[in-house]
């Protein structure tokens, strides 16, 4: 008999470190998809009552602890770090997105001029502060990019593009790493 065993999408990939730069798998945490009926404005009272987390502006993200909210679209946003109540769903379509995503947190003094080998946005601290968070394109894939901190951001990219996400990253760190 075959026996089935659970694998991160990053499992033997991570962590990595070259330079100044890291990267290292989030740890898991339940996900779902919010994506609102109409007015927003229901999902945005039943998310505080249900997760105390505020409906993130566009491009934001809200939280406390370990639970996020990460804008992810028009009308659409991450609940990370929770199983979404059941009233959320009179509100908005609730999917889970546990196991669709790889998510890695990248962190150090270069990790900003990694990603701006991989990523067409601004993401200096100046532009692209704590808590603000875009949808864009890392190397060729679909990404979420939100920073963390002074220093590091969190990247999402669908499950299936792990090796991919890592193998960019791997290569960007070291062309920064060799500039000294």
């Amino acid at each position: 008999m075959v026996e089935l065993k659970e694998r991160s999408a990053c499992a033997g990939l991570v962590p990595l470190s070259l330079g100044a730069v890291t990267v290292e798998e989030a740890g898991f945490a339940p996900m779902a998809s919010l994506s609102a009926f109409g007015d927003t404005s229901g999902l945005s009272a039943a998310l505080e009552r249900a997760h105390g987390v505020k409906l993130p502006a566009a491009g934001r993200s809200t939280g406390k602890g370990g639970l996020r909210c990460l804008w992810f679209g028009r009308d659409e946003v991450m609940l990370i770090g929770a199983a979404p109540d059941a009233a959320l769903a009179d509100h908005a379509a609730v999917v889970d997105q546990s196991d669709a995503w790889a998510v890695v947190n990248i962190s150090g003094a270069g990790a900003v001029d990694v990603l701006a080998r991989l990523v067409p946005l601004d993401l200096r601290a100046g532009t692209f502060k704590r808590g603000h968070t875009a949808r864009s394109q890392l190397g060729h894939m679909n990404a979420s990019i939100t920073r963390t901190g002074p220093e590091s951001f969190q990247i999402m990219v669908f499950r299936s593009m792990a090796g991919t996400l890592l193998h960019d990253l791997k290569q960007a760190m070291a062309a920064v790493a060799s500039r000294g």
